[in-house]
């Protein structure tokens, strides 16, 4: 009888530990979203069609025929493959790129990204269903650019590799082209593009799956440099570190592009004022109404 009550005893300490345990947990993970809220810029979820739901600045759709003509975007999708694809979304609704889209479909970066001429930080982060083998034509595809000018000026983005059997995905930030590749030479010539770029030689994107992408950066435009971190469905893939040259912006023109060359489900845009740590990068990734919990 002794020994069955210890061992009533232990099993009672046991339950008890993990209730604290899993309070304590709960709380932390309130305190991790409380946070997450703070820090939110801008967030587009699509379910209220593409216009972004919360923005510190434009919350604005824009389409132009390309980005040399960006300033002859009008407010509104113009592109008739790219449309709002009811409850096909990560989180309800989704914008869906049907062919490969080569216009300019974009929210302007002014206020909505917290560019900072010193000490930049932030991150970026969205959803993405697609085949990337089967479903993108030829060509390089780049799901998401910030940048006032082009993918190799003063940007931050991720894109599908064009050859590559499977395609691998990469993350590319770079500073004033002129500061970083002087002679303009193209990525295939120029070694430190590559060293720059993280690479997923096999990444987890699979037609009828959504992949959870983030991208965290901080303390660009600094002289000491900054660094930047690819995250795939919460799990970072690499960091790029040594980011020294100056991203020199003209916010009026800056601009969260969207799909560039893609096809595929797109959801749940977001973007924060700094660099996320790990683990809120994972509370991020397991929001079960996504970035719309973060400003309800």
């Amino acid at each position: 009888m002794q020994r069955l009550s210890l061992i009533g005893a232990f099993i009672g300490i046991l339950i008890s530990l993990t209730f604290v345990c899993s309070e304590a947990f709960d709380q932390s993970n309130d305190a991790v979203q409380a946070g997450l809220s703070r820090s939110l810029t801008f967030h587009a979820s699509f379910d209220k069609g593409p216009d972004a739901d919360f923005g510190l600045g434009d919350r604005k759709i824009y389409t132009a025929p390309n980005y040399k003509a960006q300033g002859d975007a009008k407010p509104g999708i113009a592109n008739p493959d790219v449309v709002i694809a009811r409850g096909q979304g990560r989180f309800g609704d989704a914008l869906q790129f049907r062919k490969k889209n080569t216009m300019a479909v974009f929210y302007r970066a002014e206020k909505n990204v917290a560019y900072r001429e010193r000490d930049w930080n932030g991150t970026v982060s969205f959803w993405m269903n697609l085949s990337p083998d089967e479903d993108l034509a030829p060509g390089y595809a780049d799901p998401i650019q910030v940048t006032d000018k082009e993918y190799n000026n003063a940007a931050i983005w991720v894109d599908f590799t064009r050859d590559d059997k499977p395609r691998h995905f990469r993350l590319g930030v770079f500073g004033d082209l002129t500061a970083w590749n002087p002679k303009n030479l193209p990525p295939e010539q120029n070694p430190d593009f590559n060293n720059r770029t993280i690479v997923v030689t096999r990444p987890p994107f699979a037609r009828g799956q959504w992949t959870h992408v983030v991208i965290t950066y901080e303390r660009l435009n600094t002289d000491p440099g900054g660094a930047a971190r690819l995250y795939l469905n919460g799990r970072l893939q690499g960091t790029a570190k040594g980011i020294r040259e100056h991203f020199t912006w003209d916010v009026s023109r800056s601009a969260i592009r969207l799909g560039v060359n893609y096809v595929g489900l797109y959801d749940d845009v977001c973007v924060f004022d700094r660099a996320l740590s790990d683990q809120e990068v994972e509370v991020l990734h397991q929001l079960k109404n996504g970035a719309a919990s973060l400003h309800k």
